[in-house]
């Protein structure tokens, strides 16, 4: 098993929170982590068709079974059962006694909100970093790689080929469960959408220009796009404001959780595809933000990432905040650095002069180097590099 960097912070949770509610994209390892950590505790798959019947229909039987709690999976199959989790927790009184998970934010966070406002702790769990990878010795030798074969345990552990199994996911999961959660009636122009996000990722979202692309309105691409991110297919980059006169973009920027879906979805079948795609930078981009979230997400805490751009297309791709101060970070898929690479960077100082933090360059090549305009890292040593700022605060 791939050692998760969420394991301890899951563990600590137990200790301080009656129930522990784990939540992230289908197989993005969350059973695993769970029955791993809590190797003792009974353990009840509601995605069993016999278990959910039980639950359902008896959900005092059913709770009845773990006395001393349990590890629920899926819960959001089974929402009232989280009713009763409560009165269950306020009378043992007793920490760790729940673990359970989910992989709709929809369904989970609204119930949770209902019955276990104040008792249960969330951890969001994406799936492997790019930091886990290399740790475990499974880091691919091109961003290439990483990026096509995208970075769900079951598809790196195994080894599977990253179409079939992608497709599979997809075909199972986005067509069918998700589809149905949304009551979509028409599967080909939901088809149609989904594709046509993954032809828009790492661009700003004009939900009207999609929504005449795939002959819907505007109504229904924001009602789409709200499911598709309470299912942790998709998610959104804010853009920075913060005093500094108008908003100039008020538009976010679209990514994937997963970048080989968006791979799978823009129909490359090989890594030697992705580099040669026109938008192999947009999904370098992703990757690289994508490891930002997941060092956000792994340490417990919520994400902080914004975008800049300015009328004049002055722009840099992420924004990380540090209490007050602002960290700006750029991202480059190519090899080599070139001199406009700082070009967003040094326009950002000019209005935010004060970065004790510094200023930081991705790029797609292996050298660290530190330049007088940034630190020039790579995408595996983000969590090593932004931890060293962790520690100083």
């Amino acid at each position: 098993m791939i050692e998760r960097d969420s394991a301890k912070l899951l563990l600590r949770f137990s200790e301080q929170y009656p129930v522990v509610t784990v939540t992230g994209p289908r197989q993005s390892g969350k059973t695993t982590l769970v029955k791993s950590v809590f190797k003792e505790k009974p353990y009840y798959n509601l995605e069993q068709i016999s278990q959910f019947e039980f639950a359902k229909n008896d959900p005092e039987g059913f709770m009845g079974q773990m006395p001393e709690g349990g590890i629920i999976d899926e819960i959001q199959r089974v929402p009232e059962l989280l009713n009763l989790i409560q009165v269950f927790s306020d009378k043992k009184g007793k920490n760790g006694l729940f673990i359970i998970t989910g992989s709709s934010q929809f369904e989970l966070l609204h119930g949770i909100s209902q019955s276990l406002a104040g008792r249960t702790a969330l951890l969001t769990l994406l799936p492997l970093s790019l930091h886990e990878l290399k740790k475990a010795e499974l880091l691919a030798d091109s961003s290439s790689r990483n990026i096509y074969q995208g970075f769900m345990p079951r598809i790196v552990n195994e080894k599977l080929n990253p179409s079939e199994a992608l497709d599979f996911y997809y075909r199972t999961y986005v067509e069918r469960d998700v589809r149905n959660l949304a009551e979509i009636r028409h599967l080909s122009q939901f088809q149609m959408f989904v594709r046509m996000c993954a032809g828009r990722v790492g661009q700003i979202l004009n939900m009207s220009s999609l929504g005449n692309d795939v002959g819907v309105s505007h109504t229904t691409v924001k009602e789409w796009i709200s499911i598709l991110k309470a299912s942790y297919i998709i998610f959104t980059l804010e853009p920075y404001f913060e005093n500094i006169g108008k908003r100039l973009m008020k538009s976010p920027k679209l990514y994937f959780y997963d970048t080989g879906l968006a791979a799978y979805l823009l129909g490359i079948e090989n890594e030697n595809q992705v580099i040669t795609h026109p938008l192999f930078g947009n999904l370098f981009e992703n990757m690289v933000i994508g490891e930002f979230l997941k060092y956000r997400f792994n340490n417990g805490k919520s994400s902080n990432l914004t975008f800049f751009r300015d009328s004049k297309g002055n722009e840099v791709d992420i924004v990380y905040s540090v209490a007050q101060h602002k960290i700006p970070v750029e991202i480059k898929a190519g090899k080599t650095i070139r001199e406009d690479f700082f070009k967003g960077l040094q326009y950002f100082e000019t209005i935010f002069p004060e970065m004790p933090y510094g200023k930081f360059l991705i790029y797609g090549g292996k050298d660290i180097q530190n330049r007088k305009d940034a630190k020039v890292i790579t995408p595996e040593t983000i969590f090593d590099e932004f931890n060293k700022i962790s520690s100083q605060l």
